[in-house]
C-alpha cells in the first residue's frame, strides 16, 4: 500500500537539524543570541527594523499581547470573524475582554468590513483582520473604517508570511500585526509566534510581558547573559521564544522564498486539476501575491464528507479549517447579528494536503 498523503508535512532537512545541534552546542538553551538574530532577520524579510518585532513561543501569544499591548481589557469587546482559529477568541477572552463575532465576505473569507461596521458598540475597542490561507482579508478597507470609528486594528496574519498586498507585505498593515510559526505553518520553529508593533514603547512592554514582568533587559539576553538584580512592576508571562527554537526559525527563513514557490505551484495544479468541477468553489486568486498556507475547496450540496471518505479511501488525508466560533459551547453568547456566509462556509469548507516541495506527482 502507498503511503498516505498528510494534510501537513513540515519540511526538516539537513539544514533544520543542524540548526538544533548549533543550538544545542551553544548550551544557552533559553532566549538569547538566536532570538535576537531571528527578530532582525524576520523584520528583514518583512521590510521593517527588526527592533519593532518581538518574538514569542506562540501565535496565540502574540494575539494575547497584541490584546493587552492595545489596552484591551476587561469590559471591553473586539469584534472578529466567527470563522478564525480558536486562539484568537481565546486570546481576546484571555485579556478580559469579550468576543463579537462577524461574518466574512465569500471572495476572501476574511471580515466582512460592512458587517462589521453594524456590530460596533461603546464597548468596541478593535476588529481583528485575519488572512485565511495567506489570502490578505479587505485590509484597506477594515483600517479606513477603523480610522473613521477611532479603533485598532489587530492584523493576525499567522496564515500570511510572505503574502503581500498592493506590493507590501502584511506586516505594513494594522496597529499589530501577529505571525505563528507552529509546527504546520510555511516556516515553523516547532512553535512560535511574533509581533510587529509601531513603538520602542510598545517594545519595551512586550519584552517585560513575555518574561514575566521582569525588567531585566533584553539585549543582556540577547548576548546569552541574565541579570541576577532587577524589579517587577507589571504582571508578565512565560511567553519568550527559546535560542533551540528560534535557531530552527532562522534556518527556514533562509528557505521561505523556496517554500512559498513551491507551494504557489501546488496550488496552480489544484486549480487546473479542479477547473470546472460541478459544486466545487476554488480560491479566488492566481496566487501571484498569496503565499499559500492551506488549499481549500469549497464542496456544495451537502457531499463534504463523502468527498472526505472517498479520499480517506484513496490515501489521502484532508482537514477542516474551521469550525465557526459560534458553534462552540464556549462561545454561544458572542454571536449578533447575521452569520450566513460563514454557516455556508463553514458546511462547505475542506482543506487539501499542501507542503512545501510537494511533488507533483502527488
Amino acid at each position: 500500500m502507498s503511503e498516505r498523503i498528510p494534510v501537513f508535512k513540515p519540511y526538516i532537512g539537513v539544514d533544520t537539524a543542524k540548526a538544533a545541534v548549533d543550538a544545542l552546542d551553544l548550551g544557552w538553551l533559553g532566549m538569547g543570541s538566536y532570538v535576537r538574530d531571528f527578530e532582525a532577520r524576520l523584520g528583514s524579510v518583512l521590510g521593517v527594523e527588526g527592533e519593532r518585532v518581538v518574538a514569542v513561543n506562540t501565535g496565540t501569544s502574540a494575539l494575547h499581547l497584541a490584546m493587552l499591548s492595545l489596552g484591551i481589557g476587561p469590559g471591553d469587546e473586539v469584534i472578529t470573524p466567527s470563522f478564525n482559529n480558536i486562539g484568537d477568541f481565546q486570546a481576546i477572552r484571555q485579556a478580559g475582554a469579550e468576543p463579537v463575532f462577524c461574518d466574512i465576505d465569500e471572495e476572501t473569507l476574511g471580515i466582512d468590513v460592512e458587517k462589521a461596521e453594524a456590530l460596533i458598540s461603546p464597548r468596541t475597542k478593535a476588529l481583528i483582520g485575519m488572512d485565511y490561507a495567506g489570502i490578505p482579508c479587505r485590509l484597506d478597507a477594515l483600517q479606513e473604517m477603523a480610522a473613521r470609528h477611532q479603533l485598532k486594528v489587530i492584523h493576525d496574519a499567522a496564515h500570511a508570511l510572505g503574502s503581500r498586498l498592493h506590493g507590501r507585505s502584511m506586516a505594513a498593515y494594522g496597529d499589530i500585526t501577529i505571525f505563528s510559526f507552529d509546527p504546520v505553518k510555511i516556516i515553523t520553529s516547532i512553535d512560535g509566534g511574533a509581533l510587529v508593533v509601531e513603538t520602542a514603547t510598545q517594545v519595551e512592554a512586550l519584552h517585560r510581558y513575555r518574561l514575566l514582568g521582569m525588567d531585566q533587559s533584553a539585549r543582556r539576553m540577547y548576548t546569552n547573559e541574565r541579570a541576577w538584580t532587577y524589579d517587577v512592576a507589571d504582571r508578565g508571562f512565560r511567553y519568550h521564544l527559546a535560542n533551540l527554537h528560534a535557531s530552527i526559525g532562522l534556518s527556514q527563513l533562509e528557505l521561505l522564498s523556496a517554500f512559498i514557490e513551491t507551494r504557489r505551484d501546488a496550488c496552480r495544479r489544484y486549480a487546473a486539476l479542479l477547473a470546472g468541477v460541478e459544486g466545487l468553489r476554488l480560491p479566488a486568486t492566481d496566487f501571484t501575491d498569496v503565499a499559500p498556507f492551506i488549499y481549500y475547496v469549497r464542496i456544495a450540496g451537502g457531499r463534504r464528507d463523502d468527498v472526505i471518505r472517498s479520499l480517506s479511501e484513496a490515501g489521502i488525508d484532508t482537514g477542516i479549517h474551521w469550525i465557526p466560533g459560534h458553534n462552540f459551547t464556549l462561545l454561544k453568547t458572542c454571536r449578533r447579528g447575521d452569520l450566513s456566509v460563514t454557516e455556508r462556509v463553514g458546511r462547505e469548507i475542506l482543506t487539501m494536503p499542501l507542503h512545501s516541495f510537494m511533488p507533483a506527482s502527488t
